[in-house]
């Protein structure tokens, strides 16, 4: 997963969204109603929203993903920046686990027995799905569980095609939905901090799966802030979605369960 979000290179896209903050979140491009400002481009709304929630430091998350291999949730909250922690109740074929992420070291712990022990570059070793390869790839669940979705929309945003489809209504709140996909070596291209070999790894994996892109949706409110993510893996055995929300990291709440 693409790493937190660097300021500096975002500083000539950031200086073009200041030049436009007073633009309509949710006017499709293109459509400018005479005397009214220019709606923003998708990818500045989502680039906006992506750097405003790397800035809060952290969020509470709660994780859908759903495919052909069934059904894993997971919720709690995430931190990023001066501090690199999470805490989240997992739940997934070996039942609820509690997953622990200090400075860069990770611990799962399924129905109070021994915890499995993991660093960021093996994280995907926690998996069920596993191989024995503790470098091995096995789709990205923990990999996203630990990862501030900031830097996911950011991905999407610099390698992917993002279009508008509008408003729509979530927990009452009228947001903006934008769709967006990209080929997978573009997508984890992104993150500067895959080494080639780790990078090879990871398309690879998707590739003997006949997983060619990586699709998102996104729902952003007023701020902007970035309220829902979702990614669609669609390969040879079927299409997997994860679904993450996303709110204040001291509430409970502020966005619907993943999923809806």
């Amino acid at each position: 997963m693409p790493p937190a979000l660097r300021p500096a290179a975002l500083a000539a896209v950031l200086l073009l969204i200041g030049a436009t903050t007073g633009c309509s979140l949710l006017a499709a491009p293109g459509t400018r109603v005479p005397g009214e400002p220019a709606p923003v481009p998708p990818k500045q709304v989502v680039l906006t929203a992506a750097q405003a929630l790397d800035d809060s430091g952290g969020a509470r998350v709660e994780v859908l993903r759903e495919g052909p291999d069934g059904r894993r949730t997971a919720s709690g909250t995430l931190a990023w920046g001066d501090r690199d922690e999470a805490e989240l109740t997992v739940t997934d074929e070996l039942g609820t686990g509690h997953l622990t992420l200090r400075d860069g070291g990770i611990d799962l712990a399924y129905q109070g027995g021994a915890a499995k022990h993991a660093d960021r570059g093996t994280a995907e070793s926690l998996d069920p799905r596993a191989g024995t390869d503790p470098a091995g790839y096995a789709g990205g669940w923990t990999t996203a569980l630990i990862t501030n979705p900031g830097s996911r929309a950011y991905a999407i945003a610099q390698t992917g095609r993002i279009g508008s489809l509008g408003g729509e209504q979530l927990a009452g709140t009228t947001v903006a939905h934008y769709r967006g996909s990209a080929p997978v070596a573009d997508y984890f291209g992104a993150d500067g901090e895959l080494t080639p070999q780790r990078l090879a790894a990871v398309v690879d994996w998707y590739r003997q799966r006949g997983v060619a892109e990586v699709g998102y949706d996104l729902w952003i409110g007023p701020g902007p802030q970035l309220l829902r993510l979702r990614e669609t893996v669609r390969g040879s055995a079927g299409t997997t979605v994860t679904t993450t929300d996303v709110s204040g990291p001291d509430t409970g709440g502020g966005t619907p369960a993943a999923g809806g």
